[in-house]
């Protein structure tokens, strides 16, 4: 089975370069409807909730004041609503993250909270049944409460004593980007410790990754706002060194004193190299490729978004034509029609000059956010995981045409 598996995608690849992309990769893709249930659909995070070998999707619904789970039904049933459940109250959630905090073998749900509640709140699996709303227990983070407005966190073991800790940030007066240190009982919330380690004007993305092949993992992030916005990394000290509670070197990367958004890693050009795309807006995204893969000197061009388009959001990387090329997928706020929301940047040679605009949503929605390029119906190829929060189409996805085209030739 597998080796007919693998067989088939080559030859769907074979036809894919040989007979061309489909057309339709030109017109909106289908959209299908994950999840509606509530207001201001605010990102999506992934975890196999369930132990079943799919990913399920965490959702903070902003306007909602909730977080909610969606489990993916299986590839037949997955362009039909997915069934779902609220593990709790997060009034004016930003993020909300899967992780089994006390690993007792139970996701859990991590709540970053802005606007009046600012805190960071988890939400306690106990095993059960995963869609009782029973089975879920919300607690605040004392130390968090009225620090700052928090935008998102994500998980790492920062001091290496086998107990995953939360880096985390946020926006506003305030606002740092550090790391809660998690006693041995991450029950115990009182017992958290807060390590701040950079002044933040508005954290959007944030991501653990060994920038200087050192073994060590850095964080590497986008700052809206502020006297330091841009795309920035900093750099892990290690676990022996005494800076790693307070200060830890920062490098630039590039957009800086831009208002930079969210932010995507992957190799563009199959170098080995991966390179970082940031939308910036108001209309363009930021490509900055490495002058080598330890090397700390960057340089960018850039892509202009025109103005069919909202403004900048979001960023993605993955080869969605199957064309062996990655392409980068952008989506945009401020998308009232007739402008489009989501779109993608397709490159149809290696010259890196050759950049062909299509759209993904059409007119359909305005402001989308995070983007997840993931294979949701399991067809082999690459379909766009998002929210969208102004027009309440709640956490969608738009199904990739490409293995459609392929099985019609």
């Amino acid at each position: 089975m597998v080796r007919w598996v693998i067989g088939f995608n080559l030859f769907q690849l074979f036809l894919v370069q040989v007979c061309g992309a489909d057309d339709s990769l030109n017109s909106p893709w289908t959209r299908h409807v994950i999840d509606s249930r509530s207001q201001g659909a605010d990102g999506t995070r992934l975890a196999d909730v369930n132990r079943d070998g799919l990913l399920d999707i965490v959702t903070g619904w902003e306007q909602g004041g909730i977080s909610r789970i969606c489990l993916h039904p299986g590839y037949q049933a997955v362009r039909k609503s997915w069934p779902g459940v609220t593990v709790g109250s997060a009034k004016d959630v930003e993020d909300a993250l899967l992780i089994d905090l006390d690993a007792d073998g139970a996701m859990d749900v991590v709540s970053c909270c802005e606007g009046g509640q600012q805190s960071i709140r988890v939400h306690w699996g106990d095993g059960g049944d995963v869609l009782r709303e029973e089975s879920w227990e919300t607690v605040d983070l004392p130390d968090s409460v009225g620090v700052c407005r928090w935008m998102y966190s994500t998980p790492l073991d920062v001091n290496q004593d086998g107990q995953i800790d939360l880096v985390a940030g946020g926006k506003g007066a305030g606002a740092m980007l550090g790391w809660w240190e998690l006693p041995s009982d991450p029950r115990d919330v009182a017992a958290w410790q807060w390590h701040p380690l950079r002044k933040m004007g508005w954290l959007m993305s944030l991501e653990v990754i060994d920038m200087n092949a050192d073994g060590k993992m850095d964080l590497l992030f986008s700052d809206r706002k502020g006297e330091r916005s841009g795309v920035f990394w900093l750099e892990n000290p290690g676990a022996d060194s005494l800076d790693l509670m307070s200060v830890w070197p920062e490098h630039e990367v590039g957009g800086l004193h831009q208002e930079v958004m969210f932010l995507s890693i992957g190799d563009l050009d199959s170098d080995t190299v991966q390179e970082i795309v940031v939308a910036i807006r108001p209309q363009k995204i930021l490509v900055i490729k490495r002058d080598g893969s330890q090397s700390n000197q960057w340089r960018s061009r850039e892509l202009a978004i025109p103005e069919t388009f909202g403004t900048a959001k979001a960023t993605a990387i993955a080869d969605f034509d199957l064309d062996g090329q990655a392409e980068i997928v952008f989506s945009t706020e401020n998308a009232k029609a007739p402008k489009m929301g989501i779109g993608m940047f397709d490159r149809s040679s290696s010259d890196d000059r050759s950049w062909e605009l299509k759209s993904i949503s059409g007119v359909d929605g305005v402001k989308h956010d995070l983007l997840v390029p993931i294979d949701l119906d399991g067809d082999g190829d690459v379909d766009v995981l998002t929210c969208e929060e102004v027009k309440n189409l709640g956490v969608i996805w738009y199904e990739n045409p490409i293995i459609r085209f392929v099985q019609s030739r």
